[in-house]
């Protein structure tokens, strides 16, 4: 390693006196504009710890001389917006869903807030604009298992199906067959639902097991072998193609269906409220009656 600097040969600029392996390191100095911005970005940061909250301390933190808070920013700007939507929300929180609808500015504004609702809370099982799933109602439709009103969607987000977080929450008890009719017995009446969903129902036993042991809840008789269910009851209609239990668009074979009919599936929906605010649940009310011909 050379002791002395000197200058290089190609470049000009005097090195360091550091070599090695014959190479020399050069003694080149940071452009003056360079040095010149990083003493004001040194500053700056001084200041910054000066006038900002920084450094943290044995009982918090040094607030700073401006006594700035992201929180407390925070709290100011949904306050200020809490301000500009506080005609619609008094509107919400006191008229009823009905009313709502029939406000245009109220209910555009309910569409919008249900929107964003139904994405965080009901997507997740629903899916998206409210195509459902296996176990979980289609929601884009006009097949509404406990009403399709207004006032029944609110009831049904409020309090819940079979949720243990509200002593109103809707609930409906399939019996299970499997100990009432034989194996063959739950096939023909599997065979009868099946062929009544196609608009094919015919009069033989399977119409006989029905009648006496589906009909009171589902609805239908021998004479009009057509089920539109019973909403008051939670029980789903069987006289079309919308199964609960296949997922969306896709058909029921006999054996699922008597599958159902022997040990059925009951599906859980928590309760809402607690968790929102009314004025949500009623905007999730109306977002959801519009996505497919609420009642």
């Amino acid at each position: 390693m050379a002791r002395n600097p000197e200058k290089d040969a190609i470049s000009g600029q005097s090195t360091t006196g550091h070599e090695w392996d014959g190479i020399s390191e050069l003694n080149t100095p940071l452009p003056k504009w360079w040095v010149y911005v990083f003493y004001i970005c040194v500053l700056w940061a001084v200041g910054y710890w000066v006038v900002y909250p920084s450094f943290p301390v044995k009982d918090g933190f040094i607030k700073g001389t401006f006594n700035y808070s992201s929180r407390a920013e925070l709290e100011k700007d949904v306050a200020k917006a809490r301000s500009v939507h506080e005609t619609e929300l008094k509107g919400l929180t006191a008229k009823s869903v009905d009313e709502i609808y029939a406000d245009n500015n109220l209910r555009q504004y309910a569409m919008a807030g249900g929107a964003v609702l139904f994405k965080e809370n009901c997507a997740p099982c629903h899916q998206s604009n409210g195509a459902g799933a296996l176990g979980y109602p289609t929601l884009a439709d006009d097949e509404w298992i406990w009403g399709g009103t207004l006032t029944d969607i609110q009831t049904t987000l409020q309090h819940g199906i079979r949720s243990d977080k509200s002593a109103e929450t809707r609930i409906s008890e399939m019996p299970a067959f499997a100990g009432t009719l034989s194996a063959d017995e739950i096939r023909q009446v599997a065979t009868y639902v099946k062929a009544m969903s196609q608009g094919k129902a015919e009069a033989g036993p399977g119409q006989d097991l029905y009648v006496n042991n589906c009909a009171a809840c589902h609805s239908s008789d021998g004479a009009n072998p057509v089920s539109d269910g019973g909403p008051a009851m939670g029980a789903p209609a069987l006289g079309n193609a919308v199964w609960l239990y296949a997922g969306p668009g896709k058909d029921m074979s006999v054996d699922m269906i008597a599958s159902q009919v022997a040990a059925p599936k009951h599906g859980v929906m928590p309760a809402w409220g607690g968790r929102l605010k009314d004025e949500e649940i009623k905007m999730l009310a109306v977002y959801v009656h519009s996505l497919g011909g609420g009642k």
